[in-house]
């Protein structure tokens, strides 16, 4: 934890760390895949789309085309319509293509575990990269941002900003780093699970009395 944080802060964020865990100790990522090549797709394919409709199409896509090479060979139209349902399906079928063709020209067909190499590929920024390091490498270089950890991350007032970069910053000091992938897990499970973005169910959120949002929160729904 940073030196920075009052000890008040430091005891509220301990409590919130402990809880997450005791709440969520099987908590992983949601996104089915086989080895690093099916992670690297599916979290490309996840941007602005949810788990379960990845979850719906990465079976029949890695079914056609198991490999990195035999996707960056196949017919545009082919990739276009296996993905249509994630949405913007033109931009994320170049992305993965692309990144396919990058994994079999520079890294020998392997999902590198680099950070830089992994940023290098098309469709990939940090979340994608944390991702894919942290769950097939156990690698931890910053906390995975999506759009559960940033809600929840506000709404405990562990951060200010809005900017994912920001929020992770912000987390990297107030979570150790020991704990930065299963943290991040455990967020987006509560979020999933308690933490609605429109019905939280602050009743039977084990973070209530540590949450600043938790009173304002459930006055609204009443």
């Amino acid at each position: 934890m940073s030196k920075n944080m009052s000890v008040e802060e430091k005891r509220r964020v301990g409590v919130i760390l402990r809880r997450l865990a005791k709440a969520y100790p099987d908590a992983q990522c949601a996104l089915h895949h086989r080895n690093a090549y099916e992670l690297l797709v599916a979290t490309i394919l996840s941007a602005q789309c949810t788990d379960e409709t990845v979850n719906k199409v990465t079976p029949a896509l890695f079914a056609v085309y198991p490999t990195p090479g035999e996707l960056a060979a196949a017919p545009r139209e082919s990739v276009e319509t296996l993905v249509k349902s994630t949405g913007f399906y033109r931009n994320k079928a170049k992305n993965i293509q692309g990144a396919a063709q990058m994994l079999v020209d520079e890294f020998g067909g392997e999902v590198p575990q680099a950070m830089d190499d992994l940023l290098k590929l098309p469709g990939v920024a940090r979340k994608t990269a944390n991702v894919v390091r942290g769950v097939c490498f156990g690698l931890a270089d910053g906390v995975v941002v999506d759009t559960h950890v940033r809600r929840i991350s506000q709404r405990l007032g562990l951060t200010k900003h809005d900017d994912p970069a920001r929020i992770e910053q912000d987390l990297m000091q107030m979570v150790p780093q020991a704990q930065w992938i299963g943290f991040g897990h455990q967020v987006i499970w509560h979020g999933r699970r308690i933490c609605d973005a429109k019905k939280p169910k602050c009743a039977d959120c084990t973070l209530f009395d540590v949450c600043p949002s938790g009173p304002k929160l459930l006055k609204a729904q009443k």
